[in-house]
């Protein structure tokens, strides 16, 4: 997926689409992406919280399930 399209679907997601947020979790949690995954957790996104716990847990980032934790 090239840099535009990824951006594309981005802006699809921020304005609602949730096949497109769910396809950019796919997609983030496919390349390990936990800053995209945060960002979307971050905004509510309860599939992305999810994606970047078990991301976070499987890479033993402890820091990340503090944080996540922290937030409750």
């Amino acid at each position: 997926m090239s840099d535009s399209d990824l951006a594309a679907l981005r802006e699809r997601a921020e304005n609602g689409d949730r096949d497109a947020a769910d396809e950019l979790i796919e997609r983030a949690a496919e390349r390990g992406d936990l800053d995209e995954l945060r960002r979307l957790a971050d905004r509510g996104n309860s599939t992305a919280a999810d994606q970047l716990i078990e991301l976070a847990a499987e890479r033993q980032d402890v820091g990340e399930l503090r944080r996540l934790a922290d937030q409750g």
